[in-house]
């Protein structure tokens, strides 16, 4: 039978490197020594979130208890402004069943596709109120949510009025409309 060099053993309250360094090398990196706390301003802190962000060029006002912020965005922009302020209001903490998103013209994306399921299916998301929940601004069914965000991607000036009247209502806390500003206020001062 051959014999086999041990290997030695190397016990951690032995100080050294754990191997010999090669040539031209310097030994391993110190570890740090335990002791004393260091003073806060010198430990290492967790990376700082972001405040978070108000929402793009809004414009705020006070209007029957809930808050009104204004996003202007072109018709054909304006559901694509209404995703990305939902996904700026969960960016920064809201719950996704507290947002209800409304669209003026067209619906939007994803009601169109979960319709395409069946109206009892599409309906028992919006009682269940756990997700965001995309409804046309006529859909009297859709209850209100502290958050309604209106997407004015179409409709008469003459619709639109009493279409905003009844979001402001459902709006528990913040009313947030994405269209054209100048046409949003007289509507909403029509409607006053």
């Amino acid at each position: 039978m051959p014999l086999i060099p041990e290997e030695p053993q190397i016990h951690e309250s032995v100080p050294g490197p754990r191997t010999a360094p090669a040539a031209g090398r310097s030994a391993s990196t110190p570890r740090p020594v335990p002791g004393p706390p260091r003073p806060a301003a010198s430990r290492p802190t967790a990376p700082r979130q972001a405040a978070p962000r108000p929402l793009p060029k809004q414009r705020a006002q006070e209007r029957a208890g809930a808050q009104l912020q204004l996003i202007p965005a072109p018709v054909d922009g304006a559901v694509d402004a209404a995703d990305e302020t939902v996904d700026l209001l969960l960016d920064t903490g809201r719950a996704p069943g507290e947002i209800l998103v409304l669209t003026t013209g067209d619906p939007h994306p994803w009601a169109a596709h979960e319709l395409s399921f069946g109206e009892a299916s599409y309906w028992a998301q919006h009682d269940a109120a756990d997700d965001v929940f995309y409804a046309d601004i006529d859909a009297t069914r859709a209850t209100g949510r502290p958050v309604v965000v209106v997407a004015v991607n179409g409709g008469t000036d003459e619709t639109l009025a009493a279409s905003l009247a009844g979001a402001l209502a459902r709006a528990g806390v913040l009313l947030i409309v994405c269209g054209d500003p100048a046409r949003i206020n007289a509507m909403l001062g029509a409607s006053a």
